[in-house]
């Protein structure tokens, strides 16, 4: 029987919430009697709760960081998506029909659990599943008629990369430096401004899919933790993907195998142009340099959690070098 148990969603607990604030919520939303309320270890943007009523189980997760403003996106997305066939959480609403919430002072949404676990040993069939439904998940948001950008894009690299640079040493800030200089040489050409785009994950690692069925069989059963999400271009989506799934974790080298596996499998559903096949390689730098930095700013400037294990940054440095150095051509 297919377990609902993901013990590797990300997010830490920022915000406690107590039983009868998870039963008034139950109560508002008619999602019947609190069964269990536990709270989500991992992970430094949300604070996240496995919820458990007596109709089902659910996600309640309270935004630490994302506005009231900027969360509509966000909820609308998966409530979009879902509609369109992709397995994605499916925000539940209030009598009011709303599903942007407030729990403890915060905005808050209560989505769907979904069934299976996460695969964090992937073979080439995973990253093919994985390749196939983002294509199919890139075209059925292309009709989303809401707009906004991916916030940890380039905009947020060139203010960001200048507060880590203190922690860092000769090498790292060559490569950081140099590397944001390329991307925004980049960003300025003719081929980038060609590329397709639409709303993208943009956090697409293997702890944010789940696989369904017999291991011999997997079946994916579900993208999730959509709180990254932005219109971007697609490249860069799967270029994040790449970077996670079809790599050599130990030393952050490019896995053939699993990359043809994906790339071949999204584009039996969505064919890269010829832009896209132009600018594979500089998109797996983007996506190595976004989440170097990032992890660099969550781990030398963490927030306080109760339960919080930030990444090691230096796991993309890595991934950055090996794309430097070993370029990705189509």
């Amino acid at each position: 029987m297919a377990t609902t148990f993901n013990p590797l969603v990300l997010m830490a607990v920022f915000t406690e919430v107590s039983e009868s604030t998870a039963q008034e919520l139950l109560t508002q939303l008619k999602l019947g009697e609190l069964v269990e309320l536990k709270g989500i270890q991992g992970g430094i943007e949300n604070t996240n709760y496995f919820l458990t009523s007596s109709e089902g189980a659910y996600v309640l997760t309270l935004f630490e960081r994302l506005t009231h403003e900027q969360l509509p996106f966000y909820l609308y997305l998966m409530k979009h998506l879902a509609q369109g066939g992709i397995p994605v959480p499916d925000p539940v609403s209030d009598v009011h029909g709303d599903i942007l919430l407030t729990v403890e002072g915060k905005p808050a949404a209560v989505v769907n659990r979904l069934k299976g676990k996460s695969e964090l040993a992937p073979s080439p069939m995973h990253c093919a599943a994985v390749g196939e439904m983002l294509a199919r998940m890139h075209l059925a948001g292309r009709d989303f008629n809401r707009q906004q950008p991916n916030l940890r894009g380039l905009p947020w690299w060139n203010e960001t990369v200048p507060v880590v640079l203190p922690y860092l040493d000769a090498s790292q800030t060559a490569l950081i430096q140099t590397e944001l200089a390329y991307q925004n040489h980049i960003a300025a050409s003719a081929a980038y401004t060609a590329l397709p785009r639409g709303p993208v994950h943009a956090d697409l690692f293997r702890d944010n899919v789940m696989f369904d069925g017999p291991p011999d069989a997997p079946t994916l059963s579900g993208f999730f933790d959509f709180y990254f999400a932005g219109v971007d271009t697609w490249l860069f989506d799967v270029a994040v993907c790449l970077n996670d799934w079809c790599i050599t974790h130990t030393d952050g080298r490019h896995d053939a195998a699993k990359a043809q596996a994906f790339i071949a499998a999204y584009q039996a559903v969505r064919p890269f142009t010829a832009a896209e096949r132009q600018l594979l390689n500089a998109m797996l730098r983007a996506g190595a340099l976004r989440f170097w930095t990032s992890r660099l700013w969550d781990f030398h400037l963490p927030r306080e959690a109760s339960m919080l294990q930030p990444h090691d940054p230096t796991h993309f440095e890595r991934v950055l070098r090996e794309r430097v150095m070993h370029p990705v051509t189509l």
